[in-house]
């Protein structure tokens, strides 16, 4: 039989079949385990040690290194986990995925699970109609589970049978024969395939079978492995390229982390091959002792060890250097520093697919940041009203004018965002927490609206050389001073967390706003009757202390949408 064009397809379409088994899996998971995976990584990520042992767990329960690090790279921009937490984390990912290739080699080639495959499916299927969500995500993870395995069994079944193709081994038997050089081509082989098909596990899962059929022998296998190691941080990478400064950095740690390990592996390739056969001695008695029915062929389950033992022993190397990896990722992705003056979303990721749990939070982070944007904004109108330096006062003005362009954006930006995020599965908590948030950032970008127009107030007034009294000056004062108070409470709100912010103070602020406006309004109307001043300087100031008063509601609005109240 020649291995042509449709059985190429059918190779490539098995692969597709495992990796879409191995997604639906992966989030099926992630949703079940949203909330407490959060809870796992802030409160078990106190130092790199702990990291190392939170990222093999997370990974473990989700079956995706990827999905590990992308969750870090949120929780890092939410403000969670710092990066050398996040690295730690990073290296635990890199030892929990070797559990995947356990699986496979176990369950995929000893045990025919994919016999169990359609009953498994029968027993999800209805659960994907229920109605608690918790039971609709188990139902993907069965699913899942039993597509991977499919896919897997699809697998071994498109791959060229040597007895029929035996010019597919001589070929590859060709470039063994070079020493360290033979190991470097192989680990840009297994490079180039995990880059190809986006996945470490899918490139592991087509490794194994080969080595299972007989393809290649077990040296170039590890060869492979050790280059999709490689290949799954230049995925993530290339993800990072439109994403953030924090992901930007997180990924290049987890590069430069596998990149060396790799390195020191082809310089000691030949004594770690001999180790792990000499390791696989006890460990096959002790598995042969409890699982009696093993069976003949252990070169798979030999290469997960290879794999495991790889990770283990760059983790134990490299984790004392997570500090100086952190300040190297660092120099080579600087902060812009304080980019307050130019538009741009710091802790949203557009290059990367997150869960719901991550996406709310990196959400909230730049609805915070917004926050503290639309307060700058507020203070430069006082300075505004009392400025007599010409220049100053037009640099002012082209300040306030950008800055409402960038809330604008910020606003379209944002909601386009949580538009994304709503388009999944959401439960009413994170559906409730969207609504809120595009609550807050209408209500935020009507504050820029606001000082814009305050602002063009204040302009007229100086081109019409129209002046405050002393009286009128200090109660406008007074009531800045007010918002000013109002808007770093709600500053202070939107950064906690929105489950215990009280509303107490807010409210009783808003009411002082209020009371001080009807005050100078009633003297403002009486002022007015018996020309204390002119009526032109009199419908200024009205728009004036009318807009501040509507400031304090766009404020107030935002305290009580974070505390739920929309």
């Amino acid at each position: 039989m020649d291995f042509g064009l449709l059985e190429s397809l059918n190779l490539l379409g098995a692969l597709g079949f495992f990796i879409f088994g191995m997604k639906i899996m992966s989030e099926g998971i992630q949703k079940a385990a949203g909330n407490k995976l959060r809870q796992i990584l802030s409160s078990m990520t106190r130092n790199r040690f702990l990291g190392v042992f939170t990222g093999f767990l997370i990974t473990l329960l989700i079956q995706s290194s990827s999905a590990t690090t992308v969750m870090v790279v949120s929780f890092a921009n939410a403000g969670l986990l710092s990066l050398v937490e996040s690295i730690g984390v990073i290296m635990g990912a890199n030892i929990g995925t070797t559990v995947t290739a356990w699986l496979i080699a176990f369950f995929g080639f000893k045990i025919k699970i994919s016999s169990f495959a359609l009953p498994i499916i029968a027993i999800g299927f209805p659960m994907m109609f229920a109605k608690k969500s918790t039971l609709k995500s188990v139902a993907e993870v069965l699913i899942g589970f039993a597509l991977l395995f499919l896919g897997l069994d699809a697998l071994k079944n498109s791959v060229p049978d040597l007895n029929q193709n035996p010019e597919v081994l001589s070929f590859l038997a060709t470039f063994t024969d070079y020493g360290i050089l033979s190991t470097i081509l192989f680990v840009l082989v297994g490079t180039i395939i995990t880059i190809i098909i986006q996945s470490s596990s899918a490139a592991m899962a087509l490794t194994l079978t080969l080595l299972y059929t007989d393809v290649i022998t077990f040296e170039v296998a590890a060869a492979m492995v050790l280059g999709e190691n490689i290949g799954t941080t230049i995925t993530a990478n290339l993800a990072a390229i439109v994403a953030n400064v924090h992901a930007k950095r997180a990924a290049r740690a987890h590069l430069i982390f596998n990149v060396v390990g790799v390195i020191w592996m082809i310089l000691l390739f030949s004594f770690f091959i001999d180790l792990v056969k000499w390791l696989w001695v006890p460990f096959q008695n002790g598995l042969t002792a409890a699982i009696p029915d093993i069976g003949s062929s252990q070169e798979e389950l030999q290469l997960s060890l290879f794999h495991t033992v790889f990770n283990i022993i760059n983790t134990l190397l490299m984790v004392g250097f997570v500090p100086l990896i952190a300040r190297v990722v660092t120099k080579m992705v600087p902060s812009k520093g304080d980019m307050d003056e130019e538009f741009h979303l710091e802790y949203i990721g557009t290059g990367m697919m997150l869960t719901t749990e991550a996406a709310i939070l990196e959400a909230k982070k730049e609805v915070a940041k917004f926050g503290k944007l639309t307060k700058k904004m507020i203070r430069f109108i006082p300075k505004l009203l009392v400025e007599t330096d010409k220049k100053e006062f037009k640099h002012l003005l082209a300040r306030i004018k950008k800055y409402e362009e960038i809330t604008d954006r910020i606003e379209s930006e944002v909601s386009n965002y949580l538009a994304k995020v709503s388009e999944g599965e959401l439960n009413s908590s994170a559906s409730e927490r969207i609504r809120s948030m595009l609550s807050i950032i209408n209500d935020l970008e009507r504050i820029g609206d606001v000082c814009y127009q305050m602002s063009k107030a204040i302009e007229r007034k100086s081109d019409k050389k129209v002046w405050f009294t002393p009286e009128q000056r200090q109660n406008l004062k007074e009531m800045f001073d007010k918002v000013d108070q109002a808007s770093d409470l709600m500053v202070k709100n939107l950064e906690q967390d929105y489950d215990l912010v009280q509303l107490a103070k807010a409210n009783e602020l808003e009411k002082e706003i209020n009371k001080l406006r009807n005050k100078i309004r009633k003297e403002h109307l009486v002022n007015i009757e018996t020309g204390e001043y002119n009526f032109a300087s009199g419908i200024i100031y009205n728009d004036l202390f009318s807009s501040v008063e509507r400031l304090g509601d766009h404020i107030i609005n935002v305290s009580e949408a974070v505390a739920g109240e929309v």
